[in-house]
């Protein structure tokens, strides 16, 4: 620390002072902002004659109000809400028989896929075809991942053909499960 000699207060450090703009440097601002003002004058006067001649038109070049073509518009749609995981699995059930071969597909259906879990859900014809497909699980789901991106789907449920449908009728008794309760 410095000491004062005439008794009082020390004085602060001195900042170096930038220097004062000079008349070039004033001339330049001046005429920068005043460019931007003739600018906003002119692109309101081009739009309110627009407006008077009935509304904005389309010129030569493409602007964001042209149309644009279904599978770019779905594209950007898919994009924009964060759908490419869905999208790229719906994919894959419309492609299912080239993914998985004609014979298996004949028999084995996907069903539906948990986009939280990345679970597939696959639905078999018969029991057998169920089994098989459990132990192809772990290829199905190397092969969908190729195609997908690493880690879309992470297991293969697959599920035995459903049962009849229950019926209710006049000689059921109430409260009861069906033919089941009876064994359990």
């Amino acid at each position: 620390m410095t000491e004062n000699t005439s008794g009082g207060a020390p004085e602060p450090p001195k900042a170096p002072r930038s220097p004062e703009p000079s008349g070039v440097d004033l001339a330049r601002v001046a005429l920068r902002a005043a460019k931007d003002a003739a600018r906003a004058r002119g692109d309101a006067a081009q739009q309110k004659k627009q407006a008077r001649r009935g509304g904005l038109r389309s010129g030569a070049r493409a602007d964001g109000r042209d149309p644009m073509a279904l599978g770019s518009a779905i594209n950007r749609l898919i994009t924009e809400r964060g759908w490419e995981a869905p999208a790229a699995v719906g994919g894959v059930m419309g492609r299912w028989p080239q993914i998985v071969g004609e014979d298996v597909a004949k028999h084995c259906v996907p069903e539906r896929y948990d986009e939280d879990e990345r679970v597939l859900a696959v639905r078999c014809d018969s029991t057998a075809w169920a089994t098989n497909l459990r132990l192809l699980a772990p290829t199905l789901v190397a092969r969908l991942n190729e195609d997908l991106g690493h880690g879309t789907v992470k297991l293969i449920k697959v599920q035995g053909p459903g049962g009849p449908a229950r019926r209710y009728g006049p000689l059921r008794a109430p409260g009861s499960t069906g033919p089941g309760d009876t064994y359990g």
